[in-house]
């Protein structure tokens, strides 16, 4: 997808020190892709860790999210400013709307006419969506026009593969990025994952990562740990079989993990 990485270091979750010494970790061992937003409440965090990692700002890609509450025409573009401001940066490399507006007062005409203009007037390099459903991808390309979304972020993992919105997305030309990608960490319990992790001599979270990159989706999974950090990062050392990826694709049970109550009608 571009210039944006396969793997990236999301901060969901991650509050004060513990988020800026993450994000230290991740890049110093070697991660290119951070991950925030706006509701997390880190965005200063990470900005920080940037800084403190003393890392070339083209070598880091970097992706915060606009919430839904910021959607409005007076508040989107201060609100990434704001985010800039915390983060250090002069632009972004991919700025998100972090969900649909749940309601009928905006529509969604006049938030992605938003984030076009921030990508217009230089505030980011890419835009693109998270949490859209297929009708919501449609309408949003009909918006923008083809080529202008380069992913939706979508919870994915072995449990909840999300096909029919994955297939949505290769249709219109738009990237997928998984995150949850380790299902709050049930993946570690799983036989099945666990069975091809001894085989490959490897974690079940390097064998779900690999399976990732064979599907052809990024994702963004988040540790505070800096061993963790490693062997998220290490996952390319497992090359998995197609038997393994047949393994993996049959544990799809549709377990979703993220349905708040301002998320839009699930496909």
């Amino acid at each position: 997808m571009k210039d944006m990485p396969q793997l990236g270091m999301g901060t969901f979750r991650l509050e004060d020190d513990v988020a800026r010494q993450s994000v230290v970790d991740a890049l110093d061992i070697g991660f290119k892709h951070i991950d925030t937003a706006q509701f997390y409440g880190n965005e200063e965090q990470v900005g920080d860790a940037l800084q403190t990692a003393g890392v070339e700002r083209s070598d880091v890609f970097v992706t915060t999210k606009v919430w839904w509450e910021s959607l409005g025409e007076d508040h989107f573009i201060p609100s990434v400013h704001e985010s800039l401001s915390k983060l250090k940066l002069e632009h972004l490399d991919l700025l998100l709307i972090h969900w649909p507006y749940p309601g009928d007062d905006i529509p969604m005409e006049s938030y992605l006419k938003s984030l076009k203009q921030a990508k217009d007037e230089g505030l980011t390099r890419h835009i693109g969506v998270s949490n859209f459903t297929i009708a919501q991808m449609r309408k949003a390309v009909e918006i923008l026009g083809e080529g202008e979304i380069l992913t939706n972020q979508i919870e994915l993992h072995p449990f909840m593969q999300n096909r029919q919105v994955v297939q949505e997305c290769r249709d219109l030309g738009i990237g997928v990025t998984a995150y949850m990608p380790f299902a709050v960490g049930k993946v570690m319990d799983n036989d099945v994952l666990k069975s091809i992790a001894t085989e490959h001599n490897a974690t079940p979270a390097q064998i779900v990562l690999a399976w990732m990159e064979k599907k052809n989706i990024q994702t963004i999974p988040s540790s505070t740990n800096k061993d963790h950090l490693k062997d998220n990062f290490d996952y390319t050392k497992v090359a998995l079989t197609d038997d393994d990826v047949e393994r993996i694709d049959n544990l799809d049970n549709g377990d979703r993990i993220v349905d708040p109550d301002f998320a839009p009608q699930w496909d």
